[in-house]
């Protein structure tokens, strides 16, 4: 069963009815305009430990998109213990799709290095669970299924080198339009590790053929939330049949003038998780991302 589409969540945010105009350099400039939506109570969207506050609390439900401008995002993933070491080889094996960050220790739901209130059980606005390899259900926290044996990998997200593609005057269409980023599934194999094998997943960007030069030496600055691309131009050499029919998210208009620029994703564990077919595995609702304490910059390569 392929993963629900994501972008229905965020359909009463605030973010989701922005539009960046011209002179509006980053997300950040956009916020500061937005007057606070009706219904949830308001909250500090620029402060990452206000966010996680929101979201723990239930006033924040929808996508991730925007908030927190400046820190970096995490994709999650969540395996019992006795698959925790082959899916940490897997990211080894796999840094451009899956940028290891940080994980915890089994049982433990925190993870002061990402931030010092954060728990993994509360923080993510949706969570996407799946049995067996299977697909379940999307749920809100996890704090009735987390167990002793849990572990939790937070992975790079391609939401930091967004923020210095904007600051660089790069225009992001579905940021615009305020839906998810469209992902496809590919036919590219990752490098197994254990039970974990299976194909790439890749978000696309369309840029025309200077700001995807561009686009590409910004985001090879921030191998550690997934680098450069990985393919440009014709979908149908790495297995997407219609680029206006995302594997999860919504579909992005790519115009003549332009070319698909598409990027490995950190949503690719939810393709090889059912492969591995672990009893148990919980990764967030793609778009609905754990929002840290660490600063973008931090991960940029000089």
């Amino acid at each position: 069963m392929p993963p629900c589409d994501a972008a229905g969540a965020g359909g009463t945010d605030a973010f989701s009815q922005l539009t960046l105009r011209p002179g509006d350099r980053n997300i950040s400039t956009v916020l500061q305009k937005t007057a606070p939506a009706a219904g949830p109570p308001p909250f500090d969207r620029t402060d990452p430990r206000a966010v996680r506050r929101a979201v723990r609390s239930g006033a924040h439900r929808g996508h991730t998109a925007g908030l927190a401008p400046g820190y970096v995002q995490g994709n999650l993933c969540i395996v019992p213990r006795a698959y925790a070491d082959d899916f940490f080889v897997f990211c080894q094996r796999n840094p451009k799709p899956c940028p290891l960050l940080g994980a915890t220790d089994p049982g433990d739901p925190r993870l002061p290095a990402l931030g010092e209130d954060l728990d993994i059980r509360t923080d993510v606005p949706s969570y996407r669970v799946f049995r067996d390899g299977e697909y379940v259900e999307d749920v809100r926290d996890i704090r009735d299924l987390w167990r002793d044996d849990l572990v939790a990998f937070v992975l790079g997200c391609s939401f930091s080198f967004e923020e210095a593609l904007i600051e660089a005057g790069l225009r992001l269409r579905y940021v615009e339009q305020g839906t998810n980023v469209p992902m496809f599934l590919t036919d590219i194999d990752t490098a197994p590790a254990g039970p974990f094998r299976g194909k790439l997943v890749v978000s696309m960007r369309p840029f025309t053929p200077a700001d995807a030069i561009r686009a590409i030496q910004i985001t090879t600055r921030f191998p550690t939330v997934h680098g450069a691309p990985v393919h440009i131009g014709k979908p149908e050499l790495i297995g997407i049949e219609d680029i206006g029919r995302p594997w999860v998210g919504d579909p992005t208009e790519v115009r003549d003038d332009e070319l698909p620029v598409f990027w490995a994703c950190g949503v690719t564990p939810q393709s090889v998780v059912r492969n591995a077919r672990p009893p148990l595995c919980i990764t967030h609702t793609p778009g609905h991302m754990l929002v840290t304490d660490l600063r973008n910059a931090s991960l940029a390569v000089l």
